[in-house]
């Protein structure tokens, strides 16, 4: 590991014991059906909070190896996306890390789009793969969906252009569209755990909650607040999870939208998994989450373009590939698409995969994780 390697690794990690930290000595209270984020003096606390100090953060930042990644991985661009999709279909092209244009029921949608030569701006890790579309050639876009306030999924010089080309409503959680705002970028709606949007008649988005933590700076740590989505129109349901750990909110989602016929879901980032597992699903956790969800299509994101945790190049989907393969009467519906890949996806139809298998949904005692 290089010095700016474990140097970027430890800031990031101080971020992360920030947000736990403020959140540790609030009392969340017992599950809902429905959980909410509460507010409390100043900052968000998630139901399950992350159990991470700042002794883990110093372990993690110390003893990390990661494996290795290419410099560069060039690969041209793909074709330009069609204008619009309609009459049921249902397409969604993988860009890169956590971007897609999912274009459905005559919508583009964008989730947390980055073009961004670096992880984040000046300091972050830089991109080990282009973009799979080029901006220019993308269609009109209606909406953009941002999970959360982390420069790899919040990025602003992209934002600014979208906003510039097509001035699409941007959906986010509470308190970054004054954020955004402030930065140059209007058209942000704030939107609550389960709070809807209408985005066209008859397809309506909803926040749905996550475990993960919000914050730019070691400073802001949880002060704007992080989710998930779920599209729903007469094409059927997608959800775009953002970044998410573990938790028992997969099993809200699948209680509220009970027929998701696309589930986004993030396997990399995951190693150190003692460290990562709770604010980031692996390869493991995501097909655990389609079983829980019932989704009859998955595809994977949030690995290839930018080195999040310790795992090598390649090694997140290469193990999602292992799992899937060792059992493969246990999940159906994985697609793992390229930089630019598309995917009509296909209609709903009932994971093989017991509904509702929301076991375990918990880690034990923090202490079993080192």
């Amino acid at each position: 590991m290089t010095a700016a390697h474990r140097f970027r690794a430890f800031a990031a990690a101080l971020a992360v014991v920030a947000a736990t930290v403020a959140a540790s000595p609030v009392d969340t209270g017992g599950q809902t059906s429905f959980p909410r984020c509460r507010f409390v003096e100043g900052r968000f606390v998630q139901p399950e909070p992350l159990t991470i100090d700042f002794w883990d953060s110093v372990k993690r930042a110390f003893t990390s190896r990661r494996g290795p990644w290419p410099d560069f991985t060039p690969m041209p661009p793909g074709p330009p996306p069609p204008r619009r999709v309609e009459g049921g279909d249902l397409r969604v092209t993988f860009v890169n890390h956590s971007t897609f244009l999912i274009q459905v029921d005559g919508l583009n949608v964008l989730t947390d789009p980055t073009w961004a030569g670096r992880s984040v701006e000046v300091v972050g890790v830089h991109r080990r793969r282009p973009p799979g579309l080029r901006l220019e050639d993308l269609p009109p876009i209606d909406a953009v969906l941002i999970s959360h306030d982390h420069q790899d999924h919040m990025d602003l010089p992209t934002l600014r252009r979208l906003v510039a080309a097509w001035h699409p409503a941007i959906y986010c959680g509470l308190g970054n569209a004054a954020f955004l705002a402030r930065h140059g970028v209007p058209g942000g709606i704030d939107l609550d755990w389960w709070q809807q949007a209408d985005l066209a008649a008859g397809v309506t988005l909803t926040a749905v909650p996550a475990r993960h933590h919000a914050g730019r700076g070691l400073f802001d740590g949880d002060r704007r607040l992080w989710c998930g989505f779920v599209l729903s129109g007469p094409s059927g349901e997608i959800y775009f999870a953002g970044d998410t750990g573990w938790g028992s909110h997969f099993a809200s989602i699948a209680g509220r939208f009970p027929r998701i016929r696309l589930a986004l879901l993030p396997i990399g980032g995951f190693k150190p998994v003692w460290y990562m597992h709770e604010h980031h699903l692996g390869p493991a956790d995501a097909i655990r989450a389609q079983r829980v969800l019932g989704a009859s299509t998955s595809v994977p994101m949030h690995f290839g373009t930018f080195p999040n945790g310790d795992e090598a190049d390649g090694e997140a989907v290469e193990t999602l590939r292992a799992l899937l393969a060792a059992d493969p009467g246990a999940v159906c519906g994985f697609e793992v698409l390229e930089n630019g890949q598309a995917l009509d996806v296909a209609p709903f139809h009932p994971a093989r995969a017991a509904p509702g298998a929301a076991e375990n949904l918990r880690w034990p005692n923090p202490s079993a994780r080192r």
